[in-house]
């Protein structure tokens, strides 16, 4: 299949409308923006050097870091949301303390999850200790690096990251020859974050953004009625018209089935200044996502050192990820 193939097969959609002023949590039970959106959060515990010891207390019922501040500065007042989520959780073991110090910090809103990694285990357990609203980072490009990862499940995903891998344009080109090692792939992580996290995954994006390549897409693999990540943002002048089409078409085909975001941009790079000020101002009336990685040291600063809060201003930093509900975007 030709990388253009998606675009013809989305002339005839018809633009979803949006429910106005209702928001969608992973779980699928629409809230009000009014509600005080909360996380089960314990109080603040030992530096993240000594998160595994942190883990065997009682968590109570409260808010989150950026619940409380959310709330300070008003964040019903305003009719978007600003979330910020940050991508490989669960990874190795340094990427998840530095994400969890940027929530104990009320910088982040939520994470997206890696399974079968060297670290996956012990991330859940802190998240559902801590009340983090966790998705499914969907990994078909980095190899699972836990030590009791299937022998078989780490061959097909292997075939499946040198496919992915070889050429940049492979992502929007169909490959029926890995039909089944996609579906294999994709069920096995589906199912871990089930046992992980004691609940199916309402959230989903990937790795690499390799959740939106062609076998995925036009495979239907993406639970209908999740919440999934949409293609970065762009305006006129940034990317080719070409680019810009095929990622409105595939945003298109993701709408149909799923719920998404309004925009969807990368936290880096942090200057010019005026990049930043921008993205943020669009969280005052839109649902924006802003991807961050913790693990890289100049987005660890800006988040763990106030700057993300200067710069967002009086746009609070949403408590957890969610989304305005669409009527029809399950089938």
């Amino acid at each position: 299949m030709k990388p253009g193939s998606i675009i013809s097969n989305v002339v005839q959609w018809n633009q979803l409308g949006v429910c106005e002023g209702r928001y969608l949590l992973p779980s699928g039970i629409p809230t009000e923006p009014g509600e005080r959106m909360q996380r089960e959060a314990d109080s603040i515990p030992a530096p993240p050097g000594h998160l595994s010891a942190s883990l065997g207390t009682q968590s109570s019922v409260s808010s989150s870091p950026a619940a409380d501040s959310a709330e300070r500065s008003g964040l019903v007042s305003h009719a978007g949301l600003l979330i910020v989520n940050a991508d490989d959780w669960g990874r190795d073991r340094d990427t998840t303390d530095r994400t969890f110090e940027c929530f104990l910090r009320g910088a982040i809103s939520s994470v997206s999850a890696m399974v079968f990694m060297e670290d996956s285990e012990r991330a859940a357990a802190i998240a559902l200790g801590r009340g983090i609203d966790a998705g499914l980072h969907l990994n078909f490009t980095t190899p699972f690096s836990a030590p009791s990862c299937p022998v078989q499940l780490v061959q097909r995903q292997r075939e499946l990251a040198a496919y992915l891998r070889h050429h940049r344009l492979a992502m929007v080109v169909f490959h029926p020859g890995l039909i089944r090692s996609f579906e294999y792939v994709m069920a096995a992580q589906l199912e871990e974050f089930s046992r992980l996290y004691g609940a199916a995954a309402g959230r989903l994006d990937g790795h690499h953004h390799m959740h939106l390549c062609a076998n995925v897409l036009l495979g239907r693999l993406l639970p209908p009625g999740t919440i999934v990540r949409r293609n970065f943002s762009f305006q006129p002048g940034e990317k080719s018209f070409g680019n810009r089409l095929y990622r409105k078409a595939v945003d298109c085909l993701l709408a149909r089935r799923h719920h998404l975001a309004d925009f969807f941009f990368s936290l880096p790079p942090l200057e010019p200044s005026g990049r930043l000020q921008q993205i943020f101002s669009l969280a005052r009336n839109s649902v924006v996502e802003v991807e961050t990685h913790p693990l890289r040291p100049e987005e660890y600063r800006f988040l763990t050192e106030g700057e993300i809060f200067r710069w967002a201003g009086d746009c609070p930093i949403a408590p957890r990820y969610a989304v305005r509900s669409h009527g029809n975007a399950s089938r």
